[in-house]
């Protein structure tokens, strides 16, 4: 038998168990949906988990990077689910930025700087960058330990490196004679870009073309623009209990172009 009151709240709409499932998945879809958009349209978040830009960006750095500053390839979506070729709108890269993009041999993302534009020559010798056949501007600035992601540490000298655009920044270097501190000349192709680490004796960057190499404009998933958070020994963030004394806060929610 059923209850009369019971009938009556079912007919005025009360909420049932049923509906409220419903209106949870229905909940989780719109929040999943809107943030697969502003992953693939606006910003997207990377970790740093190696010591290959350190000082400016360390090991446990966690940065967004603009999507729509160089617009949209394949690379941009989520398993590159939509089967494009070239780019949409955006501009190209720029000397001295630090760009996020996918090497062409590799099935992972890398995070190194803007270097060498197509048709550039680049070389380095003496573990000075030559640009087009020009020694780029270096000046000694300081030292200090690096630390790498396996933990060992050695004494580094730091630079400050001024492109041909104006473009400055920090680079640091073991010595002026280690394995890429001399090279051939790298002509960059049409439509390609020379990419390298500001770490540069711990950095496999554009100039090892068998690893990394001339990365194609296609192949830039976004800029990287600021560190919205940091933590000391690559310490998984979900581990909020070990965030006293490893969260870096002088690190967060600042430009990595500082």
């Amino acid at each position: 038998m059923t209850d009369k009151s019971d009938s009556k709240l079912k007919a005025k709409g009360q909420p049932t168990v049923k509906n409220e499932i419903w209106e949870t998945v229905v909940v989780l879809l719109q929040a999943l949906l809107i943030a697969l958009v502003f992953r693939s349209f606006l910003f997207q978040p990377f970790s740093i988990p190696t010591a290959s830009l350190q000082s400016n960006l360390l090991i446990g750095d966690y940065i967004l990077t603009s999507k729509y500053t160089y617009g949209y390839s394949k690379y941009s979506f989520p398993f590159e689910i939509i089967p494009m070729s070239g780019r949409l709108f955006g501009r190209a890269p720029e000397q001295g930025e630090i760009a996020v993009f996918r090497p062409v041999p590799q099935s992972v993302d890398y995070v190194k700087r803007v270097v060498g534009l197509p048709g550039d020559t680049v070389q380095m010798k003496n573990g000075v960058l030559h640009i087009n056949g020009t020694a780029v501007k270096k000046e000694r600035v300081g030292t200090l330990i690096d630390t790498d992601s396996y933990g060992v540490s050695i004494p580094v000298i730091q630079y400050r490196e001024t492109l041909p655009n104006g473009s400055s920044y920090i680079v640091q270097e073991i010595s002026d004679n280690q394995a890429l501190d001399n090279t051939a000349e790298y002509k960059v192709p049409a439509g390609h870009y020379f990419m390298m680490g500001d770490n540069r004796d711990r950095s496999a960057d554009s100039r090892v073309l068998r690893s990394v190499g001339y990365v194609p404009l296609e192949n830039f998933i976004g800029k990287a623009e600021v560190r919205f958070f940091s933590i000391k020994d690559n310490i998984n963030p979900w581990q909020i209990w070990r965030w006293p004394g490893n969260v870096r806060l002088d690190r967060m929610f600042q430009s990595v172009y500082q």
